[in-house]
């Protein structure tokens, strides 16, 4: 367990003492000098400790702590209004208690309607709502935000597209875990919607897969859907490439046309990664439908070639579009970026055809009223004459 993971667990500890023993009872200082040494071990590590809870997330810093996702503290600090926790140097013994006597008195009934920010006597110590006003809480410390999340997470994805070359299964937990990461960002309603942008080509298949998460996710919110739906459809983004590993990345890095041969294979993907997690076992079904169905556009064209034309699933037409939008967005080897404007208005064109009708003006809407931002700089691509979408990608 981390050091941080382990300060949270003996506060909980000392806490949950606090409320069966009075105070001066043996076993309650044995429990508050215990998580207080913890805290002292935590600040040789990290001078100035933060915490946020969100629900069952938590996040220390900028980086969610896994091994407490589903905590059931963190859900009943973020109930009691207690969403950020801060602590600065110099704490004392003494100081930290009172901080647990305030939490106690946060966490009873009869302080449910405290205001929606504390700060102990000391000042050391910190604690109260995410973005509350006034000068209870500090605000420059830094807090868990999209883009550094977006960045912590693509190693993660890089790991599970590297699992599925080698083991040709795709590491569902992980990318479960990479999905509730994002969602700790996108707990609030987004003003600014950072994208990862490529620092090298060969980048592409991991910021592609963070960027159409990013979107689907944000477009959920913005549809109104439920959390678990959201999810769902967040982790079928993520995967929504994964038969991609199959391809030789010359393949999918080659400046020029493709060949009829290289055609085929790139065109194999969606059946491939549809496969691939399914075999998985444990993967939502809905995941392998998107894989399936995220290049066939609304009116039944695209690939893989249904036989008889059929509807696509709501959550394909979803993904369909956060992968077209991000794909043109982004350089490739063959052609330049397209600008977001560019690409909105060609969404706008095929609504009907190639995009759902009845989304397409929404996920334009949203991404209107959005400031779009990179998270990593692009890297100029080197352009080219061929189709927006070459096609294949």
């Amino acid at each position: 367990m981390t050091t941080p993971a382990s300060f949270l667990t003996e506060l909980a500890h000392g806490l949950a003492a606090s409320t069966l023993y009075a105070p001066g009872h043996p076993a309650r200082e044995r429990a508050i000098d215990s998580a207080y040494q913890a805290l002292v071990a935590l600040r040789t590590r990290i001078a100035r400790p933060a915490f946020t809870f969100l629900g069952d997330e938590v996040v220390c810093g900028n980086q969610p702590l896994r091994e407490l996702r589903g905590w059931d503290w963190a859900a009943r600090l973020a109930d009691a209004g207690i969403q950020r926790l801060e602590f600065e140097e110099g704490v004392t013994r003494a100081e930290f208690e009172e901080f647990a006597v305030e939490v106690l008195a946060r966490l009873s009934l009869s302080a449910a309607r405290t205001p929606d920010a504390v700060t102990p006597a000391s000042g050391r110590i910190r604690f109260g709502s995410v973005g509350v006003r006034g000068e209870s809480m500090r605000r420059d410390t830094p807090t868990a935000t999209l883009t550094t999340i977006l960045g912590a997470e693509a190693e993660a994805v890089r790991w599970i597209q590297a699992e599925a070359r080698t083991r040709r299964l795709p590491q569902l937990a992980e990318a479960q875990a990479v999905v509730a990461s994002l969602a700790v960002a996108l707990n609030d309603d987004q003003t600014l919607l950072p994208l990862l942008r490529l620092a090298g080509f060969d980048q592409y298949t991991t910021y592609h897969a963070l960027n159409v998460t990013t979107l689907t996710m944000a477009f959920c919110q913005c549809l109104g859907l439920g959390k678990r739906e959201t999810r769902a459809l967040g982790t079928a983004a993520l995967l929504h490439d994964i038969g991609k590993m199959r391809i030789p990345v010359e393949i999918l890095n080659k400046t020029g046309r493709l060949t009829a041969e290289e055609l085929g294979v790139v065109q194999r993907h969606p059946g491939d990664g549809a496969r691939l997690i399914l075999q998985a076992g444990d993967a939502p079904e809905i995941a392998a439908v998107v894989a399936y169905e995220h290049h066939i556009s609304y009116d039944g064209g695209g690939y893989p070639a249904f036989r008889y034309r059929r509807a696509c699933h709501y959550a394909s037409r979803l993904v369909h579009l956060c992968d077209v939008y991000d794909a043109l967005r982004s350089p490739r080897p063959y052609r330049e970026a397209w600008t977001a404007k560019r690409v909105l208005s060609y969404i706008d064109a095929r609504a009907g055809t190639e995009f759902d009708p009845q989304l397409g003006p929404v996920f334009t809407r949203m991404m209107n009223g959005l400031e779009e931002a990179p998270a990593v700089l692009d890297e100029p691509g080197k352009a080219d004459a061929s189709d927006p979408l070459r096609k294949s990608a």
